[in-house]
């Protein structure tokens, strides 16, 4: 090889920052639910009322969103890699793809919805 030539590497490392991304949204899940059950087992007994005065305090509903999001991104990463692995027409690959950009983002607006009304 020359000096002046240049390797084109691809496929190289690909896919190892949806990897990471994986794992850190999973750990901030984990993180989450930890937090939310200390905060139902302190809540009990857990009646509507009880339920509904865990999500009042505005850190406990950014910390909501904030694993909704996560949530969020976590299946996008997994949905897409399965509609780009096993569906081989373009077309409705692209559909799947934007079908589940679609719910995800109602899926959130709705939890926004929900968290805010309390």
């Amino acid at each position: 090889m020359s000096v002046g030539a240049r390797r084109l590497v691809v496929g190289a490392h690909y896919g190892l920052g949806e990897w990471l991304i994986q794992r850190a949204t999973a750990i901030v899940l984990v993180l989450y639910l930890i937090v939310l059950a200390v905060r139902v087992i302190a809540s009990m007994p857990l009646d509507y009322n009880a339920w509904t005065a865990i999500f009042v305090p505005l850190w406990m509903k950014i910390a909501t969103l904030i694993a909704w999001v996560a949530l969020a991104y976590h299946a996008w990463i997994g949905m897409r890699d399965i509609w780009m692995d096993y569906v081989r027409a373009t077309s409705l690959r692209m559909l799947l793809l934007l079908a589940t950009i679609l719910w995800l983002a109602a899926c959130l607006a709705w939890a926004m919805q929900i968290l805010w009304r309390v």
